[in-house]
Order: structure tokens, then sequence, then C-alpha cells
């Protein structure tokens, strides 16, 4: 793993790296609110090891990456997605394939159309183009998180705790919910934060519309891989987004909520590494 800052335009982006920089590039785009600790270095080491090179990354408003004033973020959806580009092109790389979970995977729809010219393939997981008609979240999402107000973000293990309950809201049925592993990535996110409190400026991000109508137009080899009991992005826009998608490739996970659990992995490292060397 070697630790790249990207730095353009007074931002400052923290990426690492796994495997050798001659293999195909993957560029891993984590969700909302999340940094790249949640794309688990193991789970880095054994894609990479199929042989790619991959690159996680902290969004900005998360991790070491620079960070905003709670509430008043200076930046857009479509700022996050050039982001990506800056990345690639920090790394000296002239198309990569994009994987993206969450809010990831709706940059990554983002970037396919936006810059078209960069993306090779992209992987969306547990995420949507947000069509109006599609269904809402579950109540008990939407319960929990409207206590995030309540959290004290200077009281390190109050924001641990908070996101160890996150985790356990968005788990589906199939996995046991391994509570320490969940405890010690939070407790790690925590002690590589510049600013706590800022992840909750992805929630007030604005754009991302005049893209997100235009899924249909991806022209890109695309697999969506979405838990059949994701409570905040349900299964129904992962069958959506395959259908809209020309071409796309749907893999369900059964039993699978809003997670990359270590339990399906294999199952997606495979589907991944699979999806890129197809033709």
């Amino acid at each position: 793993m070697n630790q790249h800052l990207i730095k353009f335009n007074g931002i400052v982006i923290c990426t690492e790296s796994f495997g050798n920089p001659d293999n195909p590039a993957i560029l891993l785009i984590m969700g909302a609110q999340a940094s790249m600790v949640w794309w688990e270095e193991e789970f880095c080491r054994r894609l990479a090891d199929k042989g790619h090179f991959v690159i996680r990354y902290d969004n900005r408003d998360v991790g070491l990456s620079t960070t905003y004033e709670l509430g008043n973020p200076e930046y857009s959806f479509e700022d996050m997605a050039d982001d990506a580009i800056q990345i690639l092109d920090g790394y000296g790389i002239k198309q990569a394939h994009i994987v993206g979970i969450s809010m990831g995977g709706m940059l990554t729809q983002i970037i396919a159309l936006r810059h078209h010219e960069r993306v090779l393939k992209i992987t969306l997981i547990s995420t949507s183009n947000f069509a109006p008609e599609l269904p809402p979240m579950e109540q008990k999402v939407i319960d929990y998180f409207s206590n995030a107000g309540a959290i004290d973000w200077t009281n390190e293990e109050s924001v641990v705790e908070f996101s160890v309950g996150k985790w356990k809201i968005l788990k589906g049925t199939k996995h046991q919910f391994d509570e320490d592993r969940i405890y010690n990535l939070a407790k790690e996110e925590v002690n590589r934060s510049n600013n706590l409190a800022s992840m909750n400026n992805h929630g007030v991000l604005i754009g991302g519309e005049s893209y997100l109508v235009r899924t249909s137009e991806i022209d890109v080899p695309a697999l969506v891989i979405h838990g059949t009991e994701d409570p905040i992005i349900p299964f129904e826009h992962g069958i959506a987004l395959a259908k809209k998608i020309p071409g796309a490739i749907l893999l369900p996970l059964e039993g699978t909520g809003h997670e990359v659990h270590v339990d399906d992995w294999e199952t997606i490292i495979d589907a991944i590494s699979k999806h890129t060397v197809s033709h």
C-alpha cells in the first residue's frame, strides 16, 4: 500500500494504491459520509492480486482530504466527479475502470457521461440514478440518521458508536454483523480524519441531476451489484439501473444490505475482475 496526496486548485485528496502500476487501473469511489477505510485493505489487496492496480481515496470532507465548514461545502457532485479525474491524472493514468458504491456509484455514472474518454468499464454497487418513481429508503434508516444532529462530533467515541450503529442498521439478514471489525474500522476512520463533523456536508450537496437523467446514454460496459435487502437504496433501484444502462449486467447479492460484507468479497472481487477483462 502506498499513500499519495493529489493536490490541485488548493484541494488535497488523499489516495492509497495497491498492486503493480503497470496493471489495468481500478479506481474505487466510496459512498457518502465514509472514508476510504471502508474499502478495506484486504479487499483492495485481493482485488489487486487479480492483476489490477487498485486506488482508493478519501472524498472531500472525509478522512485526510480537504474539508469545509460544516453546512457550507464549496463544491458540487460534478466537482467530486472531476476529483476522480484529477486522481487519474496524478497517477499518470489515461483510462481506468471505475467502481463506485452508493454515492460513489452516483459519481461513477456522472464520470461515465462527463469524462467518457477516461473510462474503460464501470461497476455500480448499491447505488441508483434516483429516478422519482423508485422506492424510498426504509423508515428505520431515516429515523437513525435523524439523530445525527445530536451527536457530539468532538467526542471520538460517540462518533465511533454512531458509525457502528449505522452499519448495523444498513446490514442485511444473510451475514453476521461483526461488531468488533466494524468498531475497529470506525476507530481507524476517526483517527485519520481532518474534521469528523464535515462528513455531514455530503448530505447537503447539490448537482448531478442533469447527468442522472441521462443514465440510458452511458455506453461503457456496466456491472450492477446490489444487495436484495438494501434498506437505504432498495434493490428495485439496482434492477432499474441495470435495465436503464444498455447492456448492463445485474448481480444480485441475496440477503445482503447496504454493505461490502467480507462474506461477499469473493463474489464481488471475482465479478469485478471478470467484468474488467471481458470483451
